[in-house]
Parts: C-alpha cells; structure tokens; sequence
C-alpha cells in the first residue's frame, strides 16, 4: 500500500514539476490598461459596443505580449449632481469580474456639456494601483464626448494630472467620440501632454464588426467542459465568485456567441502560462498545476465540501484527474482557437475598409504601444 501511494505521488509530482516555475524566474513583465469612460447618455453607443468587444481587446493584448501578466482597470464618469461622479475597477487580472462590471453600466445623466473629466483622469492616475515594476506598461485610454469642467475649484486640472502620468510612466491617450471643437482641442491636450495617441472615432464608436465563425460552439463547448474541471476553494465569498465565473460563459454564449468565444480564446490563451480556467484566482486546479499552491498546505476549511470529505489520497487523485483532463482539453482547444483565428484574419481582410471604431483604433494603439 506504502509503495501504491509512493508511486502516486511521485506521478503527481512528475505532472506539475514542468509548471512549478521558481519564484524568481516566475516574475514576469505586466500590461496594465486602464479605460477611463464617459458614461453619459450620448455615449450609449459606444457603452454597448465596448461590451461587446472588451474580450477582443484583451486578446490583442495576450497577443502582442504572451508572457505578460495583464491587468485591466476602468474609471467610469459622469458629472456632479448625476448618480454618481466616478466609479471605477481596480486595477486587475480578473478579467471576467471587469466584464460583469462594464454589463452593469448603462448610459445614463449629463445635461449641461461638460463632464468631470478632470475628477476622472486624476483617479485613474493617482487612485489606482499601478505597478511600480520598471518592466511594466502602464496605458490609459480616456473615452468621452464632452470637455472637463474647468470651473470646479476642487478638482486637480488634467495638466497637474498628466504631469504625474510622465512621473509614473503612464501613457494616456484620448478617444474622442463626435466632432464636437472644444472637446477636439483639449483631447489634443490631453494626448500630446499624455505621450499618446488623438483618437478620433464616430460618436457611436463607429461600426463595430462581430464576426461569427463555424468554431465558436465547438469552443465554447470545450471551454464549458473545461470549467467543469474547476475546484473554488478559499474563503466562502471567493468559492462562490469563483463558481459564478464558471457560469458566466454559458450566460454570455446565450446572449452573444462571438463573445463568449472571444472569452474562451482569451483565456485558453492566457491558459499556457497560467493553467487558468477562469480569471483572477480561486480554483485549486490552477493554482496546483501552476506551482502557485501546494494541496497538503489548503486549509480543510477552504476546501469545498465533497473534496473536504475525502481522505488524503483521494483529494490528490481527484486534482491529478482534473489536471490531466483540463490539460487534454486545453490542447484541443488551443487547435479550435489557432483555426479561428485564422478564420476572423481572412474574414476581416475581406470586409470593405470602414471609418475608425473604439474597437480597432484601441487594438491598433495597444499593438503599436506595448512594442516600444
């Protein structure tokens, strides 16, 4: 029996050794991006299109930087006397919980023209945790229609802002939706002053093109079957976030496929480095097959019940089955997503050359960015 359970973990072993990096050589550059976003009525448009394509546009990322780790943030703003002034997302790389954030926004308030542009350009700067590491990129893509309010005594005006931003290494480029003058000089401004890019783009965001192709349920298919292999452990309110992501994708396949399987790729891809099955932590599968966490030292406490009820051997046999059935899956579906690309590269070289939209002209800024 001695020899049975040696052998056992000594095959366990075997199958995490090639993923438990060393600290040192785990450390790895970061991407973070930060959208700071308008969230009055008149950019209603834009709002819905930037749910749809967030996925798309984490991608880009995973794609010019495949090693990285990414963090996304987002400040959403209004002007005072709306609901609110600004709300933002932490700075984070759990990407699925900044999604389910962007749902909840609607376009909403706004009255007079200007907006607190300034409020939300110095809590994007100063109030978000932005890594210190030298190797990190830092980009801010501020998104708005209308002019900052000058007239607030209280508010820190976007020069002082920007000034910081050149401190910390934080590039800031300026969407501009619309063709409105005032709003055209200062997004200059703030772009030249921010060592970005003037991005000028219909008031709508311009036509966003979501391309459906014949791999997306066979991906989304795998990916499902892939969180079926997700064990949350952790605090109580961490499992439960946790088994909320693992149906995410199957609430987002129902509403919009393209989507969903913009989720899968993204994370498939992110998958290589970081055996993720869903984003930001909380599954044991994980963080075991990366190195990040060893079973023996999880408290029974944060284990889920029916892995808690088992004894020592069998939890072990459980998470070498789930490692090597995620592991399988992966490998089929890194092939289905290799094939979409492929598909949505061809198609959108056939599509007729369209005006600008939030979703290119932010792809092409990132690509462009992250290389320097």
């Amino acid at each position: 029996m001695k020899s049975i359970t040696m052998l056992r973990a000594l095959a366990f072993a075997a199958l995490i050794a090639p993923l438990a990096i060393p600290s040192a050589a785990r450390a790895r550059p970061a991407v973070e991006v930060a959208f700071v976003l308008d969230t009055t009525g008149s950019m209603s448009g834009l709002i819905e299109g930037a749910k749809r394509k967030i996925w798309s546009i984490a991608t880009a990322i995973v794609d010019s930087n495949p090693g990285a780790d990414i963090r996304m943030g987002l400040v959403a703003y209004r002007d005072i006397g709306d609901d609110y002034v600004t709300r933002n997302v932490e700075l984070t790389p759990d990407i699925q919980d900044l999604y389910a954030r962007l749902l909840e926004l609607q376009a909403r308030g706004g009255g007079d023209w200007p907006e607190s542009v300034n409020e939300a350009l110095d809590v994007a700067v100063n109030k978000l945790r932005w890594s210190k590491d030298g190797d990190t990129r830092r980009i801010v893509f501020l998104v708005g229609d209308a002019p900052p309010h000058m007239d607030y005594a209280q508010d820190t005006k976007y020069p002082t802002t920007l000034s910081v931003a050149r401190q910390k290494d934080i590039i800031v480029n300026a969407v501009q939706a619309g063709a409105a003058r005032d709003t055209e000089r200062v997004w200059h401004e703030i772009a030249d002053g921010g060592r970005g890019r003037y991005i000028p783009i219909p008031q709508d965001g311009g036509q966003i093109v979501v391309i459906e192709t014949p791999y997306d349920q066979d991906i989304i298919i795998l990916q499902n079957r892939i969180n079926g292999t997700v064990i949350p452990y952790g605090p109580a309110p961490l499992q439960k976030r946790t088994e909320e992501q693992t149906r995410q994708l199957s609430k987002v396949a129902a509403a919009a496929p393209a989507a969903a399987s913009d989720m899968a790729s993204y994370i498939n891809k992110r998958a290589r480095t970081s055996s993720e099955a869903v984003t930001g932590g909380g599954d044991l599968v994980s963080d075991v097959m990366a190195g990040r966490q060893k079973l023996d030292q999880v408290k029974d406490e944060e284990l889920p019940d029916n892995l808690r009820a088992l004894p020592a051997e069998q939890r072990t046999a459980k998470i070498e089955a789930e490692m090597n059935q995620r592991k399988a899956l992966n490998e089929k579906l890194a092939t289905l997503v290799k094939q979409r690309d492929a598909y949505l590269f061809a198609q959108r070289d056939k599509q007729p050359k369209q005006a600008s939209s939030f979703d290119r002209e932010v792809e092409a800024t990132l690509k462009a960015q992250l290389k320097r």
